[in-house]
């Protein structure tokens, strides 16, 4: 290369260009700037650490085992290692705030449940927004409750279940495992529907509430799945209808509570993959295909459905809508039985 000019430049004349000048600045140019600017190809791919999976719910739960069937097989599909971190409280407010406070960078996810992603809002002040905190990947399962009857009550359809509750107003009781929680609030929806009146008497745990129906102190209960389905198979519960919208894979049989003649009936427990708000839509596309290619092989669907799970898997648009029907279901069904505190 020539030496540059530099007299030439002392005395205000333009110096001669050197040969090969151009494309010397230009590299100069390129390896100058900033790494932000660099193609995101050139960048670290994700993810390149483990990504942590909160359950904001005690081991053994629903939302736990969800979890759980589904980690191992994001591990396979990321090449990264998925944790679960458990952070029960509060009806799974604790640990949804720590997700929702999470860096938005893809290394933290959340499985949602309907309780605090849909239910908790309108029951008592949250620390965090449902909505506005988060962004929805994919509804991943949903459970439904059962609606059963103690033999003793002369009724084996909705349909004839609401007309003894219309001839006996408020002599009909139902249990739940506490107040706020999924087998009350399935009662009070029904009420809310029929237009009908029935006693909500609350336990400490949906175990007490199932004792008693069983002895015949109570007339009929939401339960869940597990727990309803082998008195009913003993004999000792009669079912009448399932909560979700569709047939429970694992129990066919039995009609929906639309079918049944109550328009719009929907109670079910749902699960679905969560990411703080602001997480990059490149991550969460990855994690929504990556979902439903996981919920769609036919071993996957198999172990959930035997253990009463509903498989689902819809787009984060679909997801988002979906939370915010099921918000606004439960804030009138809350709001109508006076349970905001």
């Amino acid at each position: 290369m020539e030496p540059m000019n530099t007299a030439a430049l002392t005395e205000g004349r333009a110096a001669p260009r050197p040969a090969g000048a151009g494309r010397w600045h230009a590299m100069l140019a390129f390896l100058s700037l900033p790494l932000a600017a660099m193609p995101a190809a050139a960048q670290t791919a994700w993810p390149s650490k483990p990504v942590r999976m909160i359950v904001a719910f005690v081991p053994g739960g629903g939302t736990d085992i969800v979890a759980r069937l589904l980690a191992p097989r994001y591990s396979e599909a990321l090449g990264q290692t998925v944790v679960i971190d458990n952070r029960g409280g509060a009806g799974g407010n604790i640990g949804t705030e720590v997700a929702a406070r999470a860096a938005p960078d893809g290394y933290t996810l959340l499985m949602g449940n309907v309780a605090p992603n849909a239910i908790n809002v309108s029951l008592a002040p949250v620390p965090f927004d449902p909505v506005k905190d988060f962004a929805p990947i994919s509804q991943v399962a949903i459970t439904p409750n059962v609606l059963v009857v103690h033999p003793s009550l002369p009724v084996k359809t909705v349909k004839e279940l609401l007309a003894l509750a219309r001839a006996k107003p408020g002599a009909l009781a139902f249990p739940s495992a506490g107040n706020g929680t999924s087998s009350h609030l399935a009662g009070e929806l029904l009420k809310n529907l029929a237009k009908i009146d029935m006693l909500h008497v609350p336990y400490k745990g949906g175990g007490a509430a199932l004792a008693d129906l069983l002895g015949g102190q109570v007339q009929l209960m939401f339960a869940t799945t597990p727990a309803a389905m082998p008195q009913v198979k003993a004999g000792r519960l009669r079912a009448v209808a399932v909560t979700t919208r569709a047939r429970s894979q694992a129990l066919p049989e039995l009609p929906t509570m639309i079918e049944s003649g109550v328009p719009g009936y929907e109670a079910a427990t749902w699960y679905g993959l969560l990411a703080p708000a602001a997480t990059p839509r490149a991550v969460i596309e990855r994690m929504h295909a990556e979902t439903v290619k996981i919920i769609g092989t036919p071993d996957m669907r198999e172990k959930l459905i035997a253990q009463g799970f509903e498989p689902v898997g819809s787009s984060p648009a679909e997801f988002a809508a979906y939370i915010q029907a099921q918000i606004e279901t439960w804030a009138k069904v809350i709001r109508a039985a006076g349970l905001r505190s």
